[in-house]
């Protein structure tokens, strides 16, 4: 046991303090932002929620082990991070598009932010159960293990990708070029990805688990407790993530809607249509090397699963085309009975 006063509240866990603490924390920010009609809190609301959370949790197991601090201090840096450079967004755009149809629909708007409460809550699993009394009350490794060393690795370089790639989006959309019709970022880490911010979050949750896992893996927990459970079920945390990026609300709404528009309006698609060919969808690599691969090896080792392929024949307006180029005086058939991306 350790010497420290451990807090027991509602669970040994921390699980349910944590979720009221969400519930009540967003239905705050939901009552500002459907009263007065403001989009510029809600994703700094988010955001800030998961370095509540670290910082409760942190205080109430009244721990020194580094492994906790390193584990709540970096899930703060990120989504410090991330909140900040959202809100700094938001505050020059003025509007977030995707409230339009629902800020004056009470349980549209609501909706979103239950499913916020649910996803700060479950990405903090990892800290949260590693910061509880039934974690605490074993013997902790000593901080430097293999786990943490590829966990703060991975944390570092990962940060910096996403960190660094929002930054350059947004400097190439305040250029020239990036302010013409149907521009192409293909700069700095868009190069490689199409997605790289995507990858770094999910990066991020991975390096936090691997870090707050430790206990576990080194087996100072005993593999019949209900603790070492729990550490191991935390990745749901970054399990659930990685699918709301890749299947719900990330990659679904920008591949193939953002592809199939770009080639509606004409504008940009022959440059868009080769950065789809020879950019990988998600995990950074060189261009020469992805646009050589197989179309079966991109569309299952490299995550361009086939509900993200934009196929022209399949997926477009082809009266919409016809009118803008009949418009336009061209003739543009290009790629019409194959696969854009493959």
């Amino acid at each position: 046991m350790p010497t420290h006063a451990i807090v027991h509240v509602l669970d040994d866990y921390y699980l349910a303090i944590t979720l009221l603490i969400t519930i009540a924390y967003q239905l705050i920010g939901f009552s500002i932002a459907y009263t007065l009609k403001f989009d510029k809190l809600t994703d700094f609301w988010g955001g800030s929620n998961f370095v509540i959370l670290s910082i409760i949790t942190l205080a109430m197991s009244g721990t020194t082990n580094a492994r906790q601090i390193v584990a709540s201090i970096f899930i703060m840096l990120w989504a410090g991070r991330l909140a900040g450079f959202l809100l700094f967004r938001i505050l020059k755009t003025g509007k977030d598009d995707r409230f339009d149809g629902k800020r004056d629909d009470f349980f549209k708007f609501l909706g979103f932010w239950v499913f916020q409460m649910l996803w700060v809550w479950t990405v903090s699993m990892p800290v949260t159960i590693l910061n509880s009394p039934n974690v605490l009350q074993y013997f902790q490794p000593d901080f430097g293990k293999a786990t943490d060393i590829i966990g703060i690795i991975f944390f570092a370089i990962a940060l910096f990708i996403e960190a660094w790639s929002d930054i350059q989006k947004y400097r190439f959309k305040q250029t020239d070029r990036g302010q013409q019709p149907g521009a192409v970022c293909n700069v700095g880490f868009f190069k490689y990805s199409r997605h790289p911010n995507y990858f770094g979050e999910i990066m991020i949750q991975v390096s936090i688990f691997i870090i707050a896992v430790t206990p576990a893996s080194y087996n100072t927990i005993p593999s019949n407790a209900g603790a070492y459970a729990a550490l191991y079920a935390s990745m749901v945390g970054w399990i659930f993530l990685t699918t709301l990026l890749m299947f719900v609300s990330g990659l679904p709404l920008q591949e193939r809607p953002g592809a199939k528009k770009r080639y509606e309006k004409g504008t940009g698609w022959p440059e868009y249509e080769k950065w789809l060919h020879d950019t990988s969808i998600l995990i950074p690599m060189p261009p020469a090397v992805w646009s050589k691969l197989p179309v079966i090896v991109k569309r299952t080792i490299g995550l361009e699963f086939p509900m993200y392929v934009f196929d022209p024949s399949k997926h477009a307006d082809q009266g919409k085309n016809q009118d803008r180029q009949t418009e336009e005086g061209t003739n543009d058939n290009s790629n019409q009975n194959g696969e854009s991306q493959g």
